[in-house]
Formats: structure tokens, C-alpha cells, sequence
């Protein structure tokens, strides 16, 4: 098997701006492994708050190059775990890694990812479409751009509820919230009640990440349900949120991959949390992965490619919030 790394500066259409930081370029990675003529892709992108570069990742799969080009006829979950010992301080790269084999795997099985895990795709959940903060015109110039049936809005200033108000005024659309560990425990029960009178479906990870006592409270007091994100990274984090969150919102690059992120899902539904899978500004080549995970979801957040000034790859379509499945096997993704 061959290992092939490509990295990409995506330019966003906007500037994206959530309450810790404000970008208009995400660089990317992007991993290829090719076997008997077939190609398989995966992609994590940089981040900042997890102190991850793609030079970083780039560096972490260079080291361990032979290793994996070694592989042969493992399953994901053998390959998953043959690597993870490698790059367990670098979980972006690993995520790459085993979206790329996993996409060659069920190419190698000429079936789609999705039809390999035998999950049927009739009620998948459509996806929100993410509007970053910025003064309360530029967010309804930028909702009002693109009509869509959900929205996930970014808050965290001093104007949040301001900014839910009007922006209830130019929409009937679903709305959540997600203020990235920018609220106190007082602001988030308080600011649940305002919000739940303005249609307001969920929070997402209204505090920071290790405030477990805060977030057990906001649990029993919250009016609207509230979702981990930054408090669920890795497999081990599922159990520690049953009873602080309702839901937990796994990103592929965080825990590691689609391979641990099937776990994770199966483990949230049986303690009863509500599950969704969030993207982190990925290309299609990501988003593409994300969508085999639909029909195990109760919600998805995979709008990156409509936030991109342009695309570098080809795979799922998504109109109106519903993803239309590439024709090719596997997660279908064709680089342009």
C-alpha cells in the first residue's frame, strides 16, 4: 500500500469567527492510499486550541510511513489498531489515516462505506448550516445568503440574545446555539430560558471543557438540552457525559477517526445520549466520510464544503440541508 500526503489552504467565503478565534484560511491535510489500483482519501485539518499543525501531522505519519505501507489485507478496526499506539498524541493525523483506509477498504469491496456497515440511509438527518459570529447585520446578511432549514449560530459576545432576536425576525428556520466554552453556568440557565422562547432547539458546549461540576448543573437546570462538544474528545469521554450532557457531538478528528467514532456512537445511544457528529471547516474529502455516519445520528453538523470559496474535491452533495451520496464506492470522493 502506498502513502500519499497532500496538504491545502481552503479559503473560506467568509471570515469564521467562533468566541476563541477568527479565520479565512483552515489549512488541511489530505491522505491518499492507493492499493491495486484503487484510492482511498482522508483529511483532518489544523486547529489551533488542539495545537495541531499539518506540518505536525504530516510529520507524525512520515515516521511511521513504512508501517503503514506495510499493511495488507487488515480491517479497519485491525489497521485502527495497529497505528493507534503511533499516533495517540496526534489523533488528527490518525483520523486521516483511517478515513482513508476505511474509504479503500469498502472500494477494495465495491460498496459504498455506508452499505458495508449495513445501515440503511431512508431517515437520515439533514444538516444545519453554521453562521460564525460577527455584528448582527453580517449575520443576517450571511443567513439570509443562504435559506436553509437549520442553522447552527455562533455566540459568545455580549449581544447574544440580541443577535437570536433578529435573527428570528428573517427566519422560521431550527436554530442551535454553540458558544464554545463561552459561558458561565448563571449565563447558560439564563440565557436557555430567553433562548427556548426564540425556538432555539439546543446548546452546544455552553462551558468549558472541564467545568464537570458546571455542567451537572446546567444538566438539571437547563430548559433547553445541552450537547458536548469540547468535553467529548475521545472514547473515554462518552461515559463521563451521561448525566452532565443530553447529547454529545463527536468530531472525526478529535477521538481519531471513523473507526472510533462508530464506537463512540454506539456507546452514547446505549446511555441514552443523543448523538451527532460535527465537521471542523473540512473539504468534501471529510465531509464525505461524515456523511456515511448519518443513518446512526440524531443530528449532523457537515456544512464545511458550503462554507469553502471553493472545493478541491468531489464526493456527497448537500441541498437544503440533505446529502445526496457520490455515485463511486466507498465515500465516493474524486480529488479535483
Amino acid at each position: 500500500m502506498e502513502l500519499i500526503i497532500r496538504s491545502y489552504d481552503l479559503k473560506l467565503k467568509h471570515t469564521f469567527t467562533i468566541s476563541r478565534e477568527s479565520i479565512t484560511i483552515q489549512p488541511s491535510m489530505i491522505v491518499e492510499l492507493k492499493s491495486d489500483g484503487q484510492s482511498g482519501f482522508g483529511e483532518a485539518t489544523s486547529n489551533p486550541y488542539y495545537k495541531i499543525t499539518v506540518p505536525k501531522m504530516t510529520a507524525d505519519l512520515e515516521s511511521i510511513r513504512s508501517l503503514i505501507e506495510s499493511t495488507t489485507t487488515e480491517t479497519p478496526e485491525e489497521f485502527w489498531s495497529k497505528i493507534h499506539p503511533f499516533l495517540q498524541d496526534d489523533l488528527f493525523a490518525l483520523c486521516a489515516l483511517d478515513m482513508a483506509y476505511n474509504d479503500l477498504y469498502a472500494r477494495k469491496k465495491g460498496k459504498k462505506l455506508y452499505q458495508l456497515w449495513d445501515h440503511p440511509i431512508t431517515n437520515n438527518p439533514i444538516t444545519n448550516y453554521t453562521i460564525g459570529i460577527d455584528t448582527i447585520d453580517k449575520m443576517v446578511e450571511k443567513m439570509e445568503e443562504l435559506p436553509w432549514p437549520i442553522y447552527k449560530i455562533k455566540l459568545g459576545t455580549q449581544e447574544d440574545i440580541a443577535i437570536v432576536k433578529e435573527l428570528r425576525k428573517r427566519s422560521k428556520a431550527i436554530f442551535r446555539i454553540d458558544a464554545n466554552c463561552g459561558w458561565g453556568v448563571d449565563e447558560t440557565i439564563k440565557n436557555a430560558i430567553e433562548l427556548k422562547k426564540l425556538g432555539v432547539e439546543f446548546l452546544e458546549q455552553p462551558l468549558k471543557a472541564d467545568n464537570w461540576d458546571g455542567h451537572a448543573q446546567v444538566f438539571k437546570e437547563s430548559v433547553l438540552p445541552v450537547i458536548a462538544d469540547e468535553s467529548c474528545i475521545i472514547e473515554a469521554d462518552v461515559a463521563k457525559c451521561n448525566q452532565h450532557f443530553h447529547g454529545i457531538n463527536i468530531k472525526l478528528v478529535k477521538c481519531g477517526g471513523l473507526t472510533p467514532a462508530r464506537r463512540m456512537i454506539a456507546e452514547g445511544r446505549k446511555l441514552g445520549l443523543k448523538t451527532m457528529v460535527g465537521c471542523m471547516t473540512e473539504s468534501s474529502v471529510g465531509i464525505s466520510a461524515i456523511a456515511q455516519l448519518l443513518p446512526q445520528l440524531d443530528y449532523v453538523d457537515m456544512d464545511g464544503p458550503l462554507l469553502l470559496a471553493e472545493d478541491i474535491a468531489d464526493g456527497v452533495l448537500i441541498v437544503d440541508g440533505k446529502v445526496t451520496y457520490a455515485d463511486g464506492n466507498g465515500t465516493g470522493v474524486v480529488l479535483k
